[in-house]
């Protein structure tokens, strides 16, 4: 049995960013700094790409990871991710590999922090969660418009606490959920049993849907080398 696998579901059609996963930051195309991020963190044992796309599939390949084709049926726009996975461990389980957990990670965040994502893997590994995704932790204050006006989310507006009286909320990132595989093949869902966060920087904590966040990705992708160099020096 297999420690832990990564998935990076990466189709081909995108209506937000044509081509996306295939689009450059910092040089190097984004599914490639999904593969080489999973291949640096610490306890994942193979990498897979799924994809139904020629162009990714060999990308990715040369960037190490195993390709799985996936079938047109669940790459279209409305297909979920949790199905691309479960086809892409089935798919692994006829070659014999069973891996105990599943890293599941997205292309479309370009800075995925690698440490946090190792420390992830080596906590459900050892059972202290069932499933851990990626997060920033959160002191902001939400409002929603309802038909009686305007009312805070989780909150009374009529009391606002210094930042530092309140405990953080925590907001998805997008880049990586990690869980325990037998979990997972049973809920077909990424949060189940003892769910955990992982907390990453907020400047990793960008996701790349509309040509905007491409832009805004592609600005920071110096200021993330900057800093990767200085914490290796």
């Amino acid at each position: 049995m297999t420690g832990c696998v990564a998935v990076i579901p990466a189709r081909g059609g995108s209506k937000g960013v044509p081509g996306e996963n295939l689009r450059r930051v910092g040089g190097v195309p984004l599914v490639v700094r999904a593969v080489r991020a999973a291949r640096a963190a610490h306890g994942i044992d193979l990498v897979v790409v799924s994809t139904d796309d020629d162009e990714i599939a060999r990308v990715a390949a040369g960037a190490g990871a195993r390709i799985v084709r996936r079938p047109a049926e669940i790459s279209g726009d409305t297909a979920a991710s949790e199905s691309a996975l479960v086809h892409a461990l089935d798919e692994l389980a006829a070659d014999g590999l069973h891996p105990r957990v599943l890293a599941f990670l997205q292309a479309t965040s370009p800075f995925i922090d690698v440490d946090a994502l190792g420390e992830a893997v080596g906590r459900v590994l050892a059972g202290e969660a069932d499933s851990v995704f990626a997060a920033v932790p959160s002191h902001a204050f939400l409002r929603q418009r309802t038909a009686e006006g305007v009312t805070g989310v989780g909150h009374d507006m009529s009391s606002r606490p210094r930042r530092q009286d309140r405990d953080p909320q925590h907001r998805e990132t997008g880049a990586f959920y990690v869980m325990d595989t037998a979990g997972f093949t049973a809920a077909r869902h990424r949060f189940f049993g003892r769910v955990d966060v992982a907390e990453v920087p907020e400047l990793t904590a960008i996701e790349i849907d509309t040509a905007d966040d491409l832009a805004a990705a592609s600005a920071l992708a110096g200021l993330h080398a900057g800093a990767h160099a200085r914490r290796a020096a």
